[in-house]
C-alpha cells in the first residue's frame, strides 16, 4: 500500500522527508509497494471477519481496544472539472477521540501534474501544548475497477510541527481519468488507526481486519526485519565460538559455578527484558512498524502458552513444535538448557528458511476473494508468530548471555580477547 518510490513517500504540506526522528513508516524500510488490493471498508464477508476474529484478540490490553482506535471516513467530490479551488478539504471526522480531516490539492502541492493528499489533525493549534497523536492511516482513490485504486499508507507522530502528513505525489493527474473520475465524481476514502503504545511489553494495536489487510502486504517487510535482527544476534555468537580461546576460557568458568549459581545466571525477569524489546524494536528506532510489534505480541503469547500446550498435547503432536530455546514462569525467562548449549545452537543452527508465498498476491477481486482462504490467513498467522517467537527467544538468549559475560570479564576472563557486544 506505500508508495512504489522515494517520491511518493510521506511528507508534510511544508516540511519534505523525515523530520526530527518523528515518521516511522515500512515506505522508509524496503521502499514499500503499491497495494491494488481492495480494502475491508467495501465487504461484509461475516465468515471472512469471523475467521480474522478467531485470531484476533486483544484481551489483556488496558485501556481502550484497538477496535475502539479506529475509523474510516469517504469523501464524495462531485463535480471534480469544475473545481477552481487550488486546495480543498473534507468535513472533519472523529477517530479514536481526536479530529481529522483530509487536505487535497486538486492540481499539487509544490508539484505539477499530481494529486497531493494529506491527512490533518483539525484544530490543532487550539490542543494542549505538548500534544502528539501516533496513527497508521491509509487514503485511497477509488477506481471504478477495483483492482487499479489507488492506497498508500504510513505510520506517523503528529504533533505541533507535523499535524498534517501525507503524499505531494500521490497520483498522477493523467490519470485521473482513467476510472478516478467517474461521472465527473472523484471518491476518496482513508482508515485511520490511532495507537496507544506500551512501553512495558510488546502490544496489538490495530483494529483486526485493518491489520489483515496490512499483513496481506508487509508480511514479508516484518520477516525481513527479525530475520535481519536474529542473523546479526547469531553471528556475534558464531564470532565468540570461533575464537577458539576466549571460548575456552568462557566454557571453563561457566562449568566452574555451582550448579545453583548457573541456575540463578540462566533466567531473567521478563518485565526487565520486555521493556527493552519494545524500546529496540519502536522506540529506539527512527523506522518502525505496528506489524513487527504485532509479530513480537504472537510470539510472546506463544511462549506465554507453551508450556500449557505441552500438557494439553499428546506427544506426536509435541514432536512438530519448534524446539524452544527459553520457557516463562510466572514473570521470568527460563533457559530451557546449559546456556553453553543453547550458545552453540544459536549459532550454528540454521533460520528456518524464508516463505516463498508472499502475501502481496493476495487481491480482492469484484465481490469474490482470491487467495484469501483458510489456509492463506492460517499460514500467514503462523508465520506472523513464529518470526516474533525466534526473535524473543534470541533477544532473551543474547541478553542473559551479556549478564553472565560481565561476570565472566570480572573473574578474569582473558586478556586482549575478542569480546563481541550483544
Amino acid at each position: 500500500m506505500a508508495g512504489s518510490s522515494s517520491e511518493e513517500s510521506g511528507v508534510s504540506r511544508s516540511l519534505e522527508g523525515i523530520s526530527n526522528g518523528q515518521q516511522m513508516s515500512f515506505e522508509q524500510v524496503e521502499n514499500g509497494i503499491t497495494s491494488t488490493s481492495q480494502l475491508y471498508w467495501d465487504t461484509d464477508d461475516d465468515d471472512c471477519g469471523m475467521l480474522l476474529l478467531s485470531f484476533y484478540t486483544d484481551d489483556d490490553d488496558c485501556g481502550q481496544k484497538p477496535s475502539e482506535l479506529y475509523g474510516k471516513y469517504t469523501w464524495k467530490i462531485d463535480k471534480f472539472s469544475q473545481i477552481n479551488k487550488s486546495v480543498l478539504r473534507c468535513n472533519e471526522f472523529e477517530v479514536g477521540g481526536y479530529k481529522w480531516y483530509i487536505l487535497m490539492y486538486p492540481r499539487g502541492c509544490d508539484v505539477c501534474n499530481h494529486l497531493s493528499l494529506f491527512l490533518c489533525v483539525a484544530n490543532h493549534d487550539s490542543l494542549l501544548p505538548g500534544w502528539s497523536h501516533l496513527a497508521q492511516f491509509t487514503i485511497a482513490v477509488v477506481n471504478k475497477d477495483p483492482k487499479k485504486s489507488k492506497y498508500s499508507d504510513t505510520l506517523h507522530w503528529f504533533w505541533k510541527n507535523e499535524h498534517d502528513w501525507g503524499w505531494k505525489k500521490f497520483l498522477e493527474l493523467s490519470k485521473l481519468l482513467d476510472g478516478f473520475v467517474d461521472d465527473d465524481t472523484l471518491i476518496i476514502k482513508v482508515q485511520v488507526q490511532v495507537i496507544r503504545e506500551r512501553a512495558d511489553r510488546p502490544f496489538r494495536c490495530l483494529d483486526g481486519r485493518y491489520r489483515r489487510e496490512l499483513v496481506r502486504v508487509y508480511l514479508s517487510n516484518v520477516e525481513q526485519i527479525c530475520r535481519r535482527f536474529v542473523e546479526e544476534r547469531r553471528g556475534r555468537l558464531g564470532k565468540l565460538i570461533e575464537d577458539k580461546v576466549r571460548w575456552s576460557s568462557f566454557c571453563n568458568f561457566w562449568l566452574g559455578i555451582d550448579q545453583n549459581s548457573r541456575r540463578r545466571m540462566s533466567r531473567e525477569k521478563s518485565d526487565s527484558i520486555l521493556k527493552v524489546v519494545v524500546n529496540h524494536f519502536f522506540i529506539e528506532k527512527e523506522v518502525t512498524s505496528t506489524l513487527v510489534m504485532d509479530s513480537l505480541y504472537s510470539g510472546l503469547k506463544a511462549l506465554e502458552g507453551q508450556n500449557k500446550s505441552k500438557k494439553a498435547k499428546g506427544k506426536g503432536e509435541m514432536e512438530e513444535l519448534p524446539i524452544p530455546v527459553v520457557r516463562m514462569e510466572s514473570d521470568t525467562f527460563i533457559l530451557v538448557d546449559d546456556v553453553l548449549l543453547l550458545l552453540e545452537r544459536a549459532a550454528l543452527e540454521p533460520l528456518p528458511p524464508k516463505d516463498e508465498k508472499g502475501p502481496q498476491n493476495h487481491t480482492k477481486v469484484g465481490g469474490s476473494w482470491e487467495d484469501f482462504s483458510k489456509e492463506s490467513i492460517e499460514r500467514d498467522e503462523r508465520r506472523l508468530t513464529e518470526l516474533g517467537r525466534r526473535t524473543i527467544e534470541i533477544f532473551v538468549l543474547a541478553h542473559i548471555f551479556s549478564k553472565i559475560e560481565v561476570a565472566y570479564e570480572e573473574a578474569g576472563g582473558t586478556k586482549n580477547a575478542f569480546r563481541p557486544r550483544l
